[in-house]
């Protein structure tokens, strides 16, 4: 996928850390409510550019950061050089470490079948310490699932970005849905270029969700957040 190889650089300009600042404080509190022992760990998979991270770190004693684009990573390091950064597929990545909370954000979209979000679900439990928390929050789910289209980008340091975002479902017996990327990109003393991509993204049925989630190991529980997104927190046991 463009954005998150060759295109990485902009990611910053198409979506800014400071827009996650009001998202990631929810995701703190629930952190906390949930119970956060002494010198709390994280680890985050799927965790581009490090935006969330960016806002979450001061909760934590120490954060890994995991994804599959090394690109990406760097656009994060530059953010968060503080953090570990770790390249790995977050359906297969094994570190041999327990983490107080594990936290899987929109990349989990991308897992497009019961199989792959099976397989995720079960990287998180595997890193998740017993009584801790692992918190997944994907975009959508089949029950509330709606066509939309979304504009915006900023400009930074001698270039600018804008962007379409067109999400659609177009077969609605399947499990995914799709999302269309329009990039205009902008630098100085150079003509505007244009860069068009398709994403594909999972789509699955509260139930099964909690369905997986529960197949796996977890104590699972859904609930909504003021963006009126259902997030899925899963609880590992103790015994």
């Amino acid at each position: 996928m463009k954005m998150y190889n060759e295109l990485a650089s902009w990611w910053p300009l198409l979506s800014p850390p400071d827009d996650y600042a009001a998202e990631a404080a929810i995701f703190g509190q629930i952190f906390v409510e949930a119970g956060l022992p002494p010198a709390p760990t994280l680890l985050e998979l799927g965790s581009g550019g490090g935006h969330n991270a960016f806002h979450l770190k001061a909760l934590f004693a120490q954060v890994t950061l995991a994804d599959l684009s090394p690109q990406m990573l760097a656009v994060s390091r530059a953010l968060n050089p503080d953090c570990e950064h770790v390249e790995g597929d977050m359906r297969q990545l094994r570190l041999g470490r327990l983490f107080d909370v594990v936290f899987v954000h929109d990349a989990i979209d991308y897992m497009t079948s019961l199989e792959a979000l099976k397989q995720a679900i079960e990287t998180a439990f595997v890193h998740c310490r017993p009584g801790g928390v692992a918190l997944f929050v994907p975009d959508h789910v089949r029950e509330t699932f709606e066509p939309e289209t979304e504009h915006g980008g900023t400009d930074g340091n001698g270039r600018g970005l804008r962007y379409l975002e067109w999400t659609y479902d177009p077969d609605e017996t399947d499990t995914t849905y799709t999302v269309e990327y329009v990039y205009a990109l902008r630098e100085d003393g150079q003509p505007l270029h244009v860069e068009a991509e398709q994403h594909l993204f999972g789509l699955f049925a509260r139930a099964e969700w909690l369905q997986v989630l529960g197949e796996v190991g977890f104590l699972a529980t859904q609930i909504q957040d003021e963006y009126g997104r259902e997030l899925f927190v899963g609880r590992k046991p103790l015994g």
